[in-house]
């Protein structure tokens, strides 16, 4: 479990799937990453987090309030191994969904911070990259807040989507 100011970072549990889908899979939420999801796409979601944390020990973790419990997101490291054939396949990334009742309170850019450090504490990565839709101007600011930078000999298109997607990174300090 990773702990911040005002976070809690923990592995998902099985009896999180129901609040998974409340907050996940809107409108809002699903915009750039292929609109709304049917039940079978986000057990697919969801089963990935549980998944890379029993391969790796570490995934996008559940985001909880510290204070209340209360889930407002996920955010964490992983390994790309669902981007075959891309320029970031294989690579460690960085990456973040806050709930939109949760936007624009600095969730993110918390969370995302003390994944990275755990991620130079916890495993030997050179570096590690996030990348997001050329319209994600939110994401792309909290890629800018945690020190990374544009790498955009690395941008790529994403397989099944065929959205751009703009890549950042950073180097181990």
């Amino acid at each position: 479990m990773i702990a911040t100011a005002r976070l809690l970072l923990r592995p998902w549990e099985p009896e999180d799937r129901p609040a998974f889908d409340t907050l996940f899979n809107t409108p809002a939420m699903m915009a750039r990453l292929g609109g709304v999801q049917l039940p079978e796409a986000m057990d697919a979601i969801f089963s990935k987090r549980l998944d890379d944390f029993r391969r790796h020990g570490t995934c996008y973790w559940a985001a909880v309030l510290r204070e209340s419990g209360a889930l407002v997101g996920s955010c964490g490291v992983r390994v790309a191994e669902n981007y075959t054939g891309t320029s970031v396949a294989g690579e460690w990334e960085a990456g973040w969904r806050i709930a939109e009742a949760w936007w624009r309170r600095g969730f993110a850019h918390e969370a995302a911070a003390a994944s990275i450090a755990w991620l130079w504490a916890n495993r030997p990565a050179p570096r590690v990259l996030a990348w997001t839709t050329t319209g994600n101007a939110a994401s792309q600011a909290v890629m800018r807040a945690v020190g990374m930078v544009r790498l955009p000999e690395l941008d790529f298109i994403r397989p099944g989507s065929g959205e751009a997607c703009l890549v950042h990174g950073i180097e181990r300090p």
